[in-house]
């Protein structure tokens, strides 16, 4: 949020955009992502609670959930039809 991440962006040739505070709507598949999470992990709950396996999981789920934003297939899918095309094109 407020870490040096961020700080040289200004030296390259790279569009940032940044949301306002409390505006939830300007993060949509964010807020997504993050009411899908809640599904297993309730806000406020100390992600501290879980194991790593448990944690693995959760993230294996999400991954392999199918998103309307991505025609209804999975960002695993996706990622590996890219990984793939990266490789054919080596």
């Amino acid at each position: 949020d407020n870490g040096t991440e961020f700080a040289n962006l200004h030296n390259h040739d790279i569009d940032v955009y940044y949301a306002h505070p409390y505006s939830a709507w300007e993060r949509g598949t964010n807020e997504r992502h993050n009411g899908l999470i809640r599904r297993f992990i309730p806000k406020g709950e100390q992600i501290s609670k879980y194991t790593e396996k448990q944690i693995q999981k959760i993230q294996n789920w999400c991954n392999n959930y199918p998103r309307k934003l991505l025609n209804y297939f999975t960002p695993d899918e996706l990622f590996q039809k890219e990984l793939q095309s990266i490789i054919n094109s080596l």
